[in-house]
């Protein structure tokens, strides 16, 4: 009997979408699910159709296929291979039914993940480490694999048992609803093993504490918030499992005379008032030492002075940012009799003349302010 048009089955558009065929597919499992259908054989078929029209239009290659070629596209690598429309849906069932099984199975199939934990370490470096990279050696606790039992927690010379609750399943069947739910055996924890004999090191945990030194490489121009995974370097895994991994979350110091933003550095320099005045030369300071720059003649307060390429380079490439240095002018403090006196003869000076343009265009808007109200 020639088979229907997968899209037919499925009651969707052949321009639809990953999401609509999800949607439709969903509805008609729910509604001809055998658990829902007991001794049904038209709903059993129509569940087995439906299942196998996703599993290949779910599939972009599959489904290229079949738009080119129908059936015989598709006959060679999906369900006419061996495969039944059961282990097809047993792949996507959880994608599908996932929030009402909370992730478990369904069908009671094992799912264990032995895989140790991963490991978070935060670490404080300098901002000259941080612009130019370093090597730091961590001391951390970690969970690592029993020697004596090489992680499997039983006795050396023993062997776990299988569990006689899941009888080695690791899941056990319960009803719910018309559907048939298989939660984590309790006694083994979904392992499908017991361990009758501990093993007397780890008192059969298969893993034991300790703490271990590992050089970690900060590569130039990492920032607040970078975090550098080291592979395999986080908790042991259960049973010999493989170990997770540890991740190093970088945090910068504050500078007594940088601060950072991204690839650009900010510093303040204070300057005279003689020096804003007149004009001249300043050392400031970079990451790689002084460097001198030139004050031009009046110069106020809060003037940027950008050092190109004396910034941070960036950890994945490109430009490397700049310094960009504010003056500040130093009010002098506790004057003497003469000083006090060289500034009041100065001060009368300049109120004669005009070299305060921003203090008179201030005035003079202030002026405008009050006459205009």
């Amino acid at each position: 009997m020639a088979k229907r048009d997968y899209y037919e089955i499925l009651g969707v558009e052949r321009t639809s979408n990953d999401e609509q065929l999800k949607k439709a597919y969903r509805k008609l499992a729910m509604k001809y699910h055998p658990d829902r259908n007991p001794d049904d054989a038209s709903a059993a078929e129509r569940f087995k159709e439906a299942t196998e029209a996703y599993e290949i239009l779910s599939d972009p290659s599959k489904r290229n296929a079949y738009d080119q070629f129908g059936h015989q596209g598709v006959d060679a690598s999906g369900f006419g291979s061996g495969r039944s429309a059961t282990d097809a849906f047993n792949d996507i069932f959880g994608d599908i039914f996932g929030d009402i099984f909370g992730g478990n199975d369904p069908f009671g199939r094992r799912q264990r993940s032995n895989r140790g934990s991963d490991l978070q370490y935060s670490l404080s470096i300098s901002l000259e480490n941080a612009v130019r990279g370093v090597t730091e050696k961590i001391r951390i606790p970690a969970l690592e694999a029993c020697s004596p039992c090489s992680g499997s927690g039983a006795e050396p010379g023993t062997n776990p048992s299988r569990c006689p609750s899941c009888n080695g399943a690791g899941q056990i069947r319960m009803q719910q609803g018309f559907f048939s739910v298989s939660q984590t055996c309790r006694q083994c924890g979904g392992n499908g093993e017991v361990i009758t004999s501990p093993c007397k090191n780890c008192r059969g945990e298969g893993r034991i504490e300790k703490k271990k030194t590992l050089s970690v490489k900060i590569p130039s121009g990492v920032d607040t918030g970078d975090r550098i995974r080291l592979s395999g370097e986080g908790e042991s895994g259960f049973s010999g499992g493989p170990s997770g991994d540890l991740f190093v979350q970088i945090k910068v110091l504050p500078h007594d005379v940088f601060e950072r933003d991204g690839k650009h550095l900010y510093c303040e320099a204070p300057i005279s008032f003689v020096e804003a005045s007149l004009g001249g030369e300043i050392e400031i300071p970079t990451l790689d030492g002084k460097v001198k720059i030139k004050v031009p003649e009046g110069t106020q307060t809060g003037k940027l002075f950008r050092l190109k390429g004396k910034g941070v380079g960036q950890v994945r490439g490109g430009s490397i940012g700049d310094l960009l240095c504010r003056v500040v002018i130093e009010t002098p403090q506790k004057l003497d009799s003469k000083q006090k006196a060289l500034l009041k003869e100065l001060g009368s000076s300049l109120k004669e003349s005009k070299n305060t343009p921003i203090s008179s265009a201030w005035f003079s808007k202030v002026k405008s302010f009050f006459d205009g109200n």
